[in-house]
């Protein structure tokens, strides 16, 4: 059996994904980070991005994510996110449209919301 690792993906107002994993990608304030079974215990802050888990089964699961936690500790990994969805949530034609607000706004934290969502939904597809 290969190496394994357990992850949690968690949003302030759900859980969003959980199972078993052999990598995590996921970009922290110390830029992008990968995760295998066995690696160092590490505590990090996370950033607007997106984040990729391969499952134990061969899958890809992508989730937007904007702000909070990463831990991982005895090959437990939870990922505390302040805003998650998975890319099969995310309206594309709605974020493009979110897109095009902040940008007529100026607003550059909605611009980089709305630019990680569209990223991910279209990398997953």
């Amino acid at each position: 059996m290969a190496a394994e690792l357990h992850v949690a993906l968690v949003a302030a107002d759900r859980e969003v994904w959980s199972g078993q994993a052999t990598l995590v990608v996921a970009r922290t304030t110390s830029g992008d980070i990968g995760v295998m079974p066995g690696h160092q215990p590490l505590l990090g802050v996370l950033e607007s991005g997106p984040v990729t888990i391969r499952t134990s089964d061969g899958g890809t699961v992508v989730a937007a994510v904007h702000g909070g936690f990463i831990s991982f500790a005895d090959d437990k990994l939870s990922l505390l996110a302040e805003i998650a969805e998975l890319s099969d949530e995310i309206d594309v034609q709605r974020a493009e449209q979110e897109l095009e607000r902040a940008k007529a706004e100026d607003d550059a934290e909605a611009q980089r919301r709305a630019d990680v969502r569209l990223r991910t939904a279209t990398a997953a597809r």
